[in-house]
């Protein structure tokens, strides 16, 4: 009887085989990861821009300024109503995100994960974790008479009041990403 061939594979053939599959997976996974995140940026964008939305809106609800908070007296600020100057902006002493009434009290507002907050005060959650973990969110309000986008308090002296602020609301990413969304608002 004639001797049968043998077949399957040798060690050395079983050892090629996976060296090369092994280097064609390293390929796909080199193109496909970094892909992978950029799938998700658009993601926290949409996220970052509701978010900053809401904040905003929720800002311009708000007095122009403390002094115009509880009146309709239709003074606007330099025609004889003591409004804020510049170096005070930010919140009255005692007051927290839910008390605030005018839009300079949100001066300073820095909030990220857990602690970014709803205009109730309550966390925003979804599934029972935040919504917003990884992600930062930053305001500044500040005098912008000649709405150039520049803080109009000259030189820092702190002695500025305008009938234009400026709000820019900073929202980072969890990639790391820095989306400046920003508004006017006049004493009108």
């Amino acid at each position: 009887m004639p001797a049968r061939a043998a077949k399957g594979f040798t060690l050395v053939e079983l050892i090629i085989g996976i060296t090369v599959f092994s280097i064609i997976m390293m390929v796909i996974i080199g193109l496909i990861g970094p892909q992978s995140r950029l799938s998700v940026e658009p993601i926290w964008q949409v996220r970052a821009s509701e978010l900053a939305q809401s904040l905003m809106s929720e800002i311009n609800a708000r007095a122009f300024d403390d002094s115009l908070a509880n009146s309709n007296s239709g003074k606007r600020c330099n025609e004889s109503a003591s409004c804020t100057p510049s170096g005070s902006l930010g919140p009255d002493p005692g007051e927290d995100r839910v008390r605030f009434d005018d839009i300079d009290d949100y001066h300073g507002l820095n909030e990220s994960g857990a602690t970014i907050l709803s205009a109730q005060g309550l966390p925003v959650l979804y599934n029972g974790e935040s919504l917003y973990t990884g992600f930062s969110v930053a305001v500044q309000v500040y005098y912008d008479d000649n709405e150039d986008g520049v803080n109009d308090d000259a030189g820092g002296s702190g002695t500025v009041i305008g009938n234009v602020k400026r709000i820019v609301i900073t929202v980072t990413t969890p990639g790391g990403e820095a989306i400046t969304f920003s508004s006017y608002r006049w004493n009108v």
